[in-house]
């Protein structure tokens, strides 16, 4: 099983909510042949409730989330599985929980001005991420270190080309 791990490539397409994660992880999932996963479906029920209301999720939330993601993407890897998975991933430590056990994590960032991201989460629907709490990512947004595998890419630029860009840098053909 260690054999197929290491031959496994992992992705967290990253950014505040509303950047575009999910539509972005989607087109590199269907380009690649990778498994994805939604982040938001890894949210235990309180952790919703919370942010519906209005309030920011604080670590000690955060950190069955992250631990869930994690333990998801390394029993892919043990099956030999490729994963792409959404998730925020707004601070360096939670880039490390994410990063445990796993032979390589890599990180599309999607990055924008917040009057952008404000526009297109304030227009969506159906989301439990209300827009007051934008600006509590922005807060706690850490960009990625110089030893962290990433790329940023605007959110601004049309989804196809931010796909093509994140499926070039990866390097992953389906």
């Amino acid at each position: 099983m260690a054999d197929h791990a290491e031959r496994t490539r992992h992705v967290v397409v990253m950014g505040v909510s509303g950047s575009g994660k999910t539509t972005i992880a989607e087109g590199v999932v269907a380009r690649t042949g990778m498994t994805f996963a939604e982040a938001d479906a890894f949210h235990p029920r309180a952790n919703i409730e919370k942010m519906e209301s209005g309030v920011a999720l604080t670590d000690e939330d955060r950190g069955p989330w992250l631990e869930a993601l994690n333990a998801w993407m390394q029993e892919r890897s043990e099956a030999g599985d490729s994963t792409a998975i959404t998730c925020s991933a707004l601070r360096r430590r939670y880039r490390d929980v994410l990063r445990t056990g796993l032979p390589s994590l890599d990180f599309v960032h999607l990055d924008g001005p917040a009057e952008v991201i404000r526009e297109r989460i304030t227009s969506r629907r159906g989301h439990f991420m209300p827009p007051q709490l934008l600006q509590s990512q922005f807060d706690l947004l850490e960009p990625l270190g110089p030893d962290e595998s990433g790329i940023v890419l605007d959110v601004r630029r049309p989804p196809e080309e931010i796909i093509t860009a994140a499926v070039a840098w990866l390097g992953v053909r389906g």
